[in-house]
């Protein structure tokens, strides 16, 4: 065996966990410091407890806030897309079909809506200015937002 190669060697180095509990091993170093031992390790305890290294859990749960956060905000864009409160400005019709719904009293997508539940296609129709290449423009407009439309023949 090579001289002055190897670590000193402590028969009694002392183990202290954060727990409190301390006992005697062999090391190479006189003092070791834990956080978990077998007296306060959950496996061993049969505790129900997280035991957190260097914040990994509270990064976790800033990391599952966050998403929720983003979930719930696209939950609302899309109920925004799909409101019977929505402008029919918004639709991004073209001018002469919005100014001919906006002169018949349709201004919300809820308004396109009563019309074709009451009346079907040929409420819509029966506007003057408002055709069937109209039509076919609101109704894919409003299956593009998500809308279900009543009496569709498409």
């Amino acid at each position: 065996m090579k001289q002055e190669i190897h670590p000193t060697w402590y028969p009694e180095a002392r183990v202290t966990c954060a727990c409190g509990n301390t006992w005697v091993t062999g090391a190479t170093v006189p003092e070791i410091r834990t956080d978990v031992c077998s007296a306060c390790h959950p496996f061993y305890t049969g505790e129900q407890r997280i035991v957190d290294t260097e914040g990994q859990v509270d990064r976790f749960m800033k990391r599952l806030e966050a998403r929720e956060k983003i979930l719930s905000a696209a939950e609302v864009r899309a109920l925004e897309r799909t409101s019977p409160e929505l402008p029919v400005t918004e639709l991004e019709l073209g001018t002469r079909i919005e100014k001919v719904l906006l002169a018949a009293g349709i201004e919300t997508a809820g308004d396109i809506l009563t019309r074709l539940e009451e009346g079907g296609e040929e409420a819509l129709l029966s506007i003057k200015g408002f055709g069937h290449k109209a039509l076919i423009d609101v109704k894919r407009r409003m299956r593009a937002r998500g809308f279900e439309l009543p009496g569709s023949r498409e």
